[in-house]
């Protein structure tokens, strides 16, 4: 930039950590007064614990937040809202049923005495509507809205309330190209305006093109802040990696001939488009991608939770027809460990046996009765394969670790006898030493014949444990990376475009 301007916000030796966890270290960052200023960095390299720190969603352990020279109260939402920050984030807070400009003035109506005013809101509304560039009714119904408006009644909403600090969390995940250069239309006409941005995004050629300045976080720190001028994709990459590369394994498991699984032109409107891969008995593939790049989706396709997916499939060589409920993909030998295992893959107040054996209560049932022995039984012959201290089986789901209850939903899944086991973010939420044990039971899982699809925000854990790497982005299938091809650079430079499948330098 030409002139300095002030500093809109600064943060100062943020430190932060959560048990077993140093998320923070000692980062200190400024944002400018009509600054759009880019904050790049692996999955876990810290951006979203330091935005909750600067909005007071988390208290800092150490370090201050200040707004245009005023010191905030750590920890305090309302303190950080008021003093000018608001946060949009991938998962918007749009109440469906409400209309647009309820939206916009949520907690905030336009008011004459105690009645609120329709006149007021709808003038108000208008005038947001035209500094962002919106061509919308006030009285639409939010739900029927595209992602993309919605995402412009948040900032809408954030403008209403004054907030001269914008932070934007991957704002263009789910845009097409047109939403997108209008989010950047309005972020450059907001800037002219002198309000600030926190731009964080994977998209680094959209970093490179809107921002001024650019932040590079690793391993919770922030070890560079640069000019825009000065950076290129290719730099920005070597900087998020540093020095923190782990070799691959030296040595891997024999590939097996035999085919578990062949996808072909796998298609979900708008989401992923011509996917086709296969699968091997006994293999681990790994799923490697940016957020909004179809991994979630595609899982949730094969394991028929996704009804709009279309597409061929085999299974063992033989073509089936496209899953479209889990129960269909369970009777093909598919099953899927998700996400959010605590809400969508236990039941917490359930004991760990009980949630063992609910995939399949015939197997431990004694006809029309379930057999407390032989659902004990059957749940310490899973629970012993994944490393699950059987002594504990009769304790809720909810009175264990993160590492211990994916233990748990893989076992659930293993008393199903499925070929095919996909799971989603296995590593989500576990410490350092579970997750050795994770990658430890599902080598072993796979060389007693169980074929694993397994997605992971970190990259490294793919490079750990997958026997292959395909990496999506946009909804494609983009190049696949084998056996010590397979590393964090390789599949980044694949995700950023700086290089194709073929190696070739983009």
């Amino acid at each position: 930039m030409s002139r300095r301007r002030p500093v809109a916000l600064r943060a100062t030796a943020i430190s932060k950590s959560f048990p077993g966890t140093q998320a923070l270290e000692d980062v200190s960052f400024d944002l400018l007064e009509g600054e759009i200023h880019g904050l790049v960095g692996e999955n876990g390299a810290g951006k979203t614990t330091l935005v909750k720190v600067i909005t007071g969603a988390y208290a800092a352990d150490a370090g201050s937040v200040e707004v245009f020279g005023e010191r905030l109260e750590p920890g305090d939402p309302r303190a950080h809202k008021r003093a000018g920050i608001a946060a949009i984030y991938q998962d918007l807070t749009i109440v469906p049923e409400m209309s647009a400009a309820e939206n916009v003035f949520l907690g905030r109506p336009r008011s004459v005495g105690p009645f609120v005013s329709r006149a007021l809101t709808r003038r108000d509304f208008e005038e947001l509507a035209s500094r962002t560039g919106v061509a919308i009714h006030p009285n639409a119904k939010a739900g029927s809205l595209t992602v993309a408006t919605q995402q412009m009644l948040e900032i809408m909403r954030a403008l209403a309330a004054n907030h001269r600090i914008l932070i934007m969390d991957e704002p263009t995940s789910s845009l097409g190209p047109a939403e997108t250069e209008h989010l950047y239309e309005v972020m450059r006409a907001l800037r002219q305006e002198g309000v600030s941005t926190i731009y964080i995004s994977h998209d680094l050629d959209g970093v490179l093109a809107q921002c001024d300045r650019v932040s590079v976080m690793r391993d919770g720190r922030l070890v560079a802040t640069e000019d825009v001028r000065s950076w290129t994709k290719r730099g920005l990459v070597a900087t998020m990696l540093g020095h923190s590369l782990r070799k691959p394994p030296e040595s891997r498991r024999p590939t097996r001939e035999s085919e578990a699984l062949r996808v072909a032109g796998l298609t979900i409107p708008g989401t992923l488009e011509g996917v086709a891969f296969t699968l091997r008995r006994g293999e681990i593939l790994g799923l490697a991608g940016l957020v909004g790049s179809g991994r979630t989706e595609l899982l949730r396709a094969l394991a028929g939770a996704e009804p709009p997916a279309r597409g061929r499939l085999f299974v063992n060589g033989n073509e089936v027809s496209w899953p479209r409920t889990v129960r269909a993909a369970l009777k093909l030998g598919i099953a899927l460990a998700p996400e959010d295992r605590k809400s969508e893959g236990l039941h917490a107040s359930l004991s760990a046996a009980a949630n063992i054996t609910l995939s399949d209560l015939a197997a431990v049932a004694r006809g029309p009765l379930l057999s407390e022995r032989r659902q004990l039984r059957r749940a310490e012959d899973e629970a012993g394969r994944v490393g699950f201290d059987v002594s504990r089986l009769r304790s809720p789901a909810e009175t264990f670790s993160g590492g211990n209850q994916q233990k748990l939903v893989i076992a659930k899944w293993l008393h199903r006898r499925p070929d095919v086991l996909l799971m989603d973010e296995f590593a989500r939420g576990i410490d350092i030493g579970a997750k050795a044990e994770l990658l430890t039971v599902m080598t072993t899982l796979a060389d007693e014949g169980l074929s694993l699809i397994v997605v992971s925000s970190d990259f490294m854990d793919l490079v750990d444990v997958a026997d292959r790497v395909v990496v999506l982005a946009h909804g494609r299938l983009i190049g696949e990376l084998r056996g010590h091809e397979a590393s964090v650079e390789r599949i980044l430079r694949l995700v950023f475009a700086v290089e194709t499948a073929t190696g070739e330098v983009g």
